[in-house]
């Protein structure tokens, strides 16, 4: 279904709609609801909402990088939220959709229960790291809108971030391709503009003041991001991270095991052994 929110129209997706507590996903950068589906089918004992973000999937894409901007992101998300009715939810976000779930946390931690990220981070320390990776950013959308969607995805595939998903099958690879070959070259370039790691601000100085449970995810073979987890854990005050055998984007190369830890952590760590 559509829910327009301040001036934009935005993707959601509800399963198992008559479960009580509620799970909501983010997915990341050139991703859409479709990433979680293999998720889902394993949380059947949960009310789980998926949302296109902002420029991404069938989310419509505004032409003003500026209505990309994390705070507008983080009101778009807390609108639709209120509009669906949720609350005392669970967040779950991946990659951006983590810095996005993050930011969303510390700007309403009231209306969440728990926040799950995955191969998340908080942001970037210094204005000095912020301005280097925003013209990175800034390039990256340049090539977008001039190479088109196709020529990106051939690029974005082989990143280093990526690797580990070489190994995995066939039909797999082609779902994650298809999926990023769906985009809108407006949406994606704008996104990096509007919401990328160097437009976002930073969080690391927000992460001591978060009460609620925080479960960490990251792959092992992500070196990267299983470095600024740990030291997202040594603040964090009620924290618990959880490394697997796997790169980047843990959801994709073991389902399975991903859902698993989602649905550990929500029944016996969290919810006292309720489900």
């Amino acid at each position: 279904m559509d829910v327009a929110v301040n001036g934009v129209r935005y993707h959601v997706e509800i399963a198992n709609e008559n479960k009580q507590q509620t799970v909501v996903f983010l997915h990341g950068f050139t991703g859409s609801i479709k990433t979680w589906q293999s998720i889902v089918e394993q949380l059947r004992d949960f009310k789980v909402v998926l949302i296109d973000l902002i420029g991404h999937g069938q989310s419509e894409s505004p032409q003003s990088a500026e209505r990309y901007a994390m705070n507008q992101q983080i009101a778009d998300l807390e609108a639709i939220y209120t509009k669906l009715a949720l609350t005392d939810f669970v967040l779950v976000g991946y990659s951006m959709g983590g810095r996005t779930a993050l930011a969303y946390a510390c700007a309403y931690p009231e209306r969440l229960e728990a926040l799950i990220l995955e191969s998340a981070s908080p942001g970037l320390r210094t204005e000095e790291e912020q301005k280097e990776r925003q013209n990175r950013d800034a390039a990256l959308a340049k090539r977008i809108l001039r190479d088109g969607i196709p020529s990106f995805v051939d690029f974005w595939q082989e990143i280093a971030l990526f690797d580990s998903q070489k190994q995995l099958p066939e039909q797999v690879k082609q779902a994650v391709r298809e999926e990023r070959l769906a985009q809108n070259p407006k949406g994606l370039a704008n996104s990096l503009l509007g919401m990328g790691t160097g437009s976002q601000q930073s969080y690391w100085e927000d992460l001591s003041r978060l009460a609620m449970p925080v479960l960490l995810v990251a792959g092992v073979l992500d070196l990267k991001f299983t470095g600024i987890n740990k030291k997202m854990l040594a603040v964090l005050p009620n924290a618990r991270l959880e490394i697997v055998e796997a790169g980047h984007a843990i959801h994709v190369e073991k389902p399975l095991e991903f859902a698993t830890i989602v649905k550990e952590y929500l029944t016996l760590e969290f919810r006292g052994g309720k489900s």
